[in-house]
């Protein structure tokens, strides 16, 4: 069957895009909103394709695995439309203090015993600042660093100060997770305890003590395709490392609990239009894909994620390690990763010299 002009024309643009970044090159923002704004589902599957390469050529069959602890839960200061443990919402999200070293070790054990990368410590607070609890921080980041079996993340909400990201490296951090959430723009509608501006000048302390960053953002809070490409654009700008996306779950209690779902074809869109923005970086499925994705889980490689956030969430649950490994053998995928195979800002191209919830599984 031949394709009408108007296919063609799409079909020629596709091309042109995914050979220019296969080739080492860069879309531009008109052109990553054009790949946002695809709605009929043959060019998102061929979108998906030329992302699927993308993701070969730059990561070849290797998936990155990572864990959460969730290190300190409930009862946050910050007011978050999306977290379930926000202090400003009615939820039946759990409340402890800052956990003792014992499930820490027990977080490392299982990992371990699962070929996963890495596990991140995640507070829900509004972040760090020099004291008795930073001390208490990286005494568990050394314990952690300590086993040798896995790699020391942390998600430990805004930093305010140089000290306290150098006192974080010092410990034996090497991952900061510290999500931008959405566009600069829509942002204000997610938070207003604090500011986009107060996340990046956080990342900036965490650059300049030589932490990679694991940051990206929540889709399905009501925000627009643009906000969505204005918000990859913006991780390639700051060069992060590791970008996690992670699909809204409305929580009742909290102010999105009523938000629609956003259809899995959306979804896979998005992450594939992440890939062509960001190639080289780890793109990571995190929160809520089992709820959102369902029987289309296995298709976020295809559409080029390379990284995958296993084991329970924050507050909810996920599927079983097991059967996420078993996915990845079906697939043919390796997660066997490097831990150390981090790209870095300039390998990465990026153009540049929460708290935390069961739907933003990695942001702080």
């Amino acid at each position: 069957m031949r394709l009408n002009s108007f296919d063609a024309t799409k079909h020629e643009r596709l091309s042109e895009l995914g050979q220019r970044v296969l080739k080492g090159g860069r879309i531009e923002r008109d052109e990553a909103l054009w790949l946002f704004n695809l709605t009929d589902t043959a060019d998102i599957f061929e979108l998906m394709a030329w992302a699927n390469r993308i993701r070969e050529q730059y990561k070849g069959n290797k998936i990155h695995l990572c864990s959460i602890v969730n290190a300190k839960a409930g009862a946050c200061s910050e007011n978050c439309s999306f977290c379930a443990q926000s202090a400003f919402h009615q939820t039946a999200s759990p409340k402890y203090g800052f956990v003792d070293p014992e499930p820490v070790i027990e977080a490392a054990d299982e990992a371990n015993r699962n070929g996963v990368t890495a596990v991140g410590l995640v507070a829900a607070w509004k972040g760090l600042k020099e004291g008795p609890m930073l001390d208490e921080v990286c005494d568990r980041i050394a314990e952690l660093k300590a086993t040798g079996k896995t790699r020391p993340d942390a998600s430990l909400g805004i930093i305010k100060s140089q000290a306290v990201a150098d006192r974080l490296k010092a410990a034996g951090l090497e991952c900061y997770g510290h999500n931008l959430e959405s566009s600069r723009r829509f942002f204000p509608q997610t938070c207003s305890t604090h500011t986009y501006e107060d996340r990046i000048e956080t990342i900036g302390y965490l650059k300049k003590a030589g932490l990679k960053i694991c940051s990206g953002g929540i889709i399905g809070m009501g925000e627009t395709r643009e906000d969505r490409c204005d918000l990859a654009l913006s991780l390639r700008e700051i060069g992060a490392n590791v970008c996690p996306i992670n699909i809204l779950n409305p929580i009742k209690g909290t102010p999105f609990e009523k938000n629609p779902p956003l259809p899995p074809m959306e979804i896979l869109k998005t992450i594939a239009c992440f890939r062509f923005i960001l190639p080289r970086q780890e793109i990571m499925i995190a929160g809520g894909r089992t709820v959102n994705l369902r029987d289309l889980q296995s298709m976020v490689f295809a559409a080029g994620a390379s990284a995958l956030m296993v084991g329970n969430y924050l507050t909810t649950l996920n599927q079983s390690v097991e059967k996420d490994l078993q996915m990845l053998k079906d697939l043919g995928l390796d997660p066997n990763w490097d831990s150390h195979d981090f790209t870095d800002q300039e390998e990465a191209g990026c153009g540049c010299g929460n708290q935390t919830c069961e739907t933003s599984a990695v942001t702080a």
